[in-house]
């Protein structure tokens, strides 16, 4: 015999064992008829027993709601009764095992995952595998516990197709769903039947809710809505995105930092002006931040040098010319009314600063006035109503609001 280096007799080539699956297309031999009565006899008591096991091996199960609990072991139930019928017709497609799940409620792909669901299928084959020796006869042992690994291999790849379909279909579901959420909040709808689809977008009012409106960008197919989501999502806590026509419309909730957050999020526009409206308490009471930030886009074109974005409620002249009565009532509430509140003059002082060209020496020659009083009682208007008279802008906003509260005073 020959021999190697070190002298020893070679060794023979070792033989590698292939433990091969079942294949589809493998033939299957007929079980004993003993066998598949025992298998229906014991159908009850071997799914009670996979509920059973299920409740006391797998954590999350105790955590589900009682319903999906319940829909969790009728699945169970019928992926036990499909291997008995499967297993008395071998020739049946395989294919057909999608069945099981079918009678599955949507949601409960979304409260289950598939790795969640793999555990039940590890679980349920587990049971029926103990259960082999007592179910099986005249020596169908080995065929009986083949024929469940073939089986469960089979339901695992159906439960894999499942899910991938149900995630497709969610997708497209849910940008459909999101789009009639965002359309009820523009139209002021406070229905249930809105809050039950808000509830099933997963919303939960996590902070102050924004609209924000603009241009939508020129690439606004699912791809596109995608990445403004992603963008969007680095700024609040959640958002609803919606492309209506050729308008982008976002509903933001709990933003991280405020102004500098809106800021950012203006990228994720196409061209043109971008206008926030003010933040309100909850997603049903958008509609006013809603109806204020698409008045302030209609509008925003009068002022060239608006910032982008804009609050809605800088806007409040261009608005009011627009037709806007919002607008028209914010600067009545927020400026004329305080000011005519005061006993110091401020409406008097104020009209005549903006009568006078803005000079605060001809305003106190004006009025009888030093000019020190004259900067005090501006710096009192800038102090109860947020604008500053000395601010061109600002002076603008302040005299459109003496304006329309003359006009308020004469209805």
């Amino acid at each position: 015999m020959p021999t190697d280096a070190t002298g020893s007799a070679p060794r023979k080539p070792r033989t590698s064992r292939r433990v091969t699956w079942p294949l589809r297309g493998r033939q299957q031999a007929a079980p004993h008829p003993r066998t598949l009565e025992n298998l229906k006899a014991n159908l009850g008591q071997v799914s009670t027993v996979a509920v059973q096991r299920l409740a006391s091996t797998l954590p999350w199960f105790s955590q589900l709601r009682p319903d999906e609990r319940s829909e969790l072991g009728l699945l169970a139930q019928r992926g036990i009764a499909s291997f008995v019928r499967w297993y008395e017709n071998p020739k049946e497609p395989v294919w057909v095992l999608t069945e099981i799940f079918k009678q599955a409620p949507t949601e409960l792909t979304r409260s289950i995952t598939l790795q969640n669901a793999l555990q039940v299928l590890r679980i349920v084959v587990d049971v029926v595998e103990e259960k082999v020796p007592e179910l099986a006869q005249h020596n169908d042992e080995v065929a009986l516990r083949e024929a469940v690994l073939r089986f469960s291999r089979e339901v695992a790849f159906a439960a894999a197709d499942v899910y991938a379909k149900a995630a497709e279909n969610r997708g497209s579901w849910d940008a459909r769903l999101e789009s009639l959420v965002v359309d009820g909040i523009l139209r002021g709808d406070h229905s249930d039947n809105l809050r039950s689809r808000v509830s099933a977008l997963g919303w939960t009012d996590r902070g102050d809710v924004t609209v924000v409106v603009g241009r939508a960008p020129s690439t606004n197919g699912p791809a596109g809505v995608e990445r403004i989501r992603r963008v969007v999502e680095r700024h609040a806590a959640e958002c609803l995105v919606a492309i209506q026509t050729d308008r982008l419309v976002l509903v933001l909730g709990g933003l991280k930092d405020g102004a500098r957050s809106l800021s950012r999020l203006a990228s994720v526009f196409g061209e043109g002006p971008v206008v926030h409206g003010p933040p309100v308490a909850t997603v049903f009471e958008a509609k006013e931040s809603a109806d204020r930030a698409n008045a302030g886009l209609r509008a925003v074109a009068a002022w060239p040098q608006a910032p982008r974005p804009t609050d809605s409620e800088d806007l409040w002249p261009e608005r009011a010319i627009s037709g806007d009565p919002l607008a028209l009532t914010a600067m009545v509430d927020a400026v004329w009314e305080p000011l005519s509140a005061s006993s110091t003059g401020l409406v008097d002082t104020l009209t005549t600063y903006l009568s006078v060209g803005h000079s605060l020496e001809a305003t106190a020659r004006e009025l009888f006035v030093h000019a020190n009083t004259v900067r005090y009682r501006l710096r009192r208007v800038s102090d109860i109503t947020g604008w500053d008279p000395l601010l061109p802008r600002d002076a603008f906003v302040l005299h459109c609001a003496l304006l329309a509260g003359r006009l308020s005073s004469t209805d």
